[in-house]
């Protein structure tokens, strides 16, 4: 069992919404982690200031001054690799990046439905949600995995169904996914903690 707290980079895009909710639990002593830096390649990114607010090392690493992946990459994952994190948080981060081998099975991501539903290029933010209520589905919900080297792919730790309610908004439906998402991703974070997440090929396993 560990006993230090877990060392964690988040990567963000946007608004930083989950990178608060992951503070939040930090401080209220629900999740064994601390936030050593986050990364983001939105300079306009108002999860930056929330950052900043809770004293937390942020870097701004922007795609577009990269001519590949593979540079981008490389600026990306360079602070993580300074802080010797232990894992790394996608939080709303919206660019393709390769993993290095050092951080092989050490990567996660959530995405805002039930993969492999709803998901790949193109499908974050309300796209998800408004892409779920075009098809008439009844349930949609988030989902919590390991990150390879393709957008919204890897070993599936955890899934949490939401209800999808007539009269649904993909706003009012990102609402409902979110909440799941505030409570799945600490709880997915806290099992690689104990230990208790194991890749087995395409398939994770929990002990």
């Amino acid at each position: 069992m560990r006993v230090t707290p877990l060392k964690l980079a988040v990567f963000i895009s946007g608004g930083g919404t989950t990178l608060r909710n992951l503070i939040a639990k930090i401080d209220a002593g629900a999740l064994p982690a601390q936030i050593s830096v986050v990364v983001s390649s939105n300079p306009a990114a108002k999860g930056n200031e929330i950052a900043a607010n809770a004293g937390i090392r942020h870097v701004v690493v922007e795609r577009r001054a990269f001519d590949s992946v593979e540079r981008f990459s490389q600026s990306v994952f360079a602070p993580c690799f300074e802080q010797q994190v232990d894992l790394i948080i996608m939080a709303g981060f919206l660019k393709l990046v390769r993993i290095p081998p050092e951080f092989a099975g050490r990567v996660m991501n959530i995405h805002p439905s039930l993969i492999p539903a709803y998901c790949g290029a193109g499908f974050y933010g309300l796209n998800v949600h408004a892409a779920v209520l075009e098809a008439g589905d009844k349930i949609s919900g988030c989902t919590v995995h390991f990150v390879d080297d393709q957008y919204d792919n890897g070993p599936i730790i955890l899934q949490r169904e939401v209800p999808v309610l007539t009269g649904d908004t993909p706003e009012t439906l990102a609402m409902r996914v979110f909440e799941a998402e505030c409570e799945a991703y600490p709880e997915a974070i806290r099992l690689f903690a104990e230990g208790r997440l194991q890749i087995d090929g395409e398939r994770v396993v929990i002990t």
